[in-house]
């Protein structure tokens, strides 16, 4: 007997629901198979791809340890309920039985709840099985090896109903390389490449697990952040921006924002990329957010001083 059938049955036996339960499956029959094929190929990409399949085996974790928990408290309910129809005796028959039918109604609402919670967690399945398909051939960058704008822009449309549906925040941040016309013209374009590369590196190994870099054109990268708010998003920018300062003989500027309820992926990209102009009319190597009214530098959301560019 195979792991999917060991997992198959463990699911069943916690009484999931079939669309549930085989999304499940179908998602870890992929991170088994491509498991496998990772641990056969020894470069960044593989890695890269496994390090998103542990983080997205996680949360499918979570959202099975969430249904099993729920649905154990349900059915001992629905035990006690089918007890206590079963012990009614001919006294006071009517007040039992008006009794229980004040016990069923109490019942319902749960039981609605937990379809709710059922739909949802379908929902999360299907969005984090689009999390794993960034890293096929047609949604990767040729040059980088990261997402390219085509997972972009089918990783926005998820993240847009999640939080529509939902109400999960997300924020995203838009990089680009400072004076990148002038590295290729006074070193070349293959060294304008491998600057490239190693940008896109860095803020692969910066970001977290459960976040997804993508080239968005040119020496342009986007970072997608799911469950971050604004504030956490300008930290995140802003230490990267250090960190490339620091590591690479470049700078980046940053500009970043949150999804709002009125948000669309354009208008969501609309908000970052303005804040990331006002970051290089200010003097490059800076970090600015788009809260929705305004654009300011992002270390006066955190409380710090603002730096000059270079």
């Amino acid at each position: 007997m195979d792991y999917l059938t060991f997992a198959w049955i463990d699911l069943w036996s916690i009484n999931l629901p079939a669309p549930v339960a085989l999304g499940v499956i179908c998602v870890v029959g992929y991170l088994f198979s491509r498991r496998r094929t990772a641990v056969l190929e020894d470069n960044s990409t593989a890695r890269r791809e496994l390090k998103r399949a542990k983080a997205v085996a996680k949360e499918l974790e979570k959202i099975a340890e969430l249904l099993r928990r729920d649905l154990a408290s349900h059915h001992s309910s629905i035990e006690r309920f089918k007890e206590r129809i079963t012990n009614i005796g001919t006294k006071r028959e009517d007040a039992s039985w008006q009794d229980m039918c004040k016990e069923a109604e109490e019942m319902l609402r749960p039981t609605l709840r937990l379809a709710s919670q059922i739909s949802s967690a379908y929902d999360e399945i299907r969005q984090q099985t689009n999390h794993l398909m960034t890293f096929t051939e047609v949604r990767t960058d040729a040059l980088t090896g990261v997402s390219n704008r085509r997972a972009l822009d089918e990783t926005l449309e998820s993240m847009v109903a999640m939080q529509s549906r939902y109400e999960q925040p997300f924020s995203l941040a838009i990089f680009d390389i400072d004076h990148f016309k002038k590295v290729n013209d006074e070193h070349g374009h293959l060294f304008g490449d491998q600057a490239l590369k190693d940008v896109a590196r860095l803020i692969d190994d910066t970001i977290r697990e459960t976040d997804i870099v993508f080239r968005y054109g040119g020496e342009e990268f986007v970072v997608v952040m799911p469950n971050t708010p604004l504030c956490g998003a300008c930290i995140f920018a802003d230490r990267l921006r250090e960190v490339v300062h620091a590591k690479l003989e470049l700078t980046i500027s940053g500009g970043v924002a949150s999804a709002r309820e009125s948000d669309d992926p354009q208008s969501l990209l609309s908000r970052a990329d303005a804040a990331l102009y006002s970051a290089k009319a200010a003097g490059r190597n800076l970090t600015y957010h788009h809260d929705g009214d305004t654009i300011t530098p992002s270390r006066e959301l955190l409380g710090m001083p603002v730096g000059a560019g270079v």
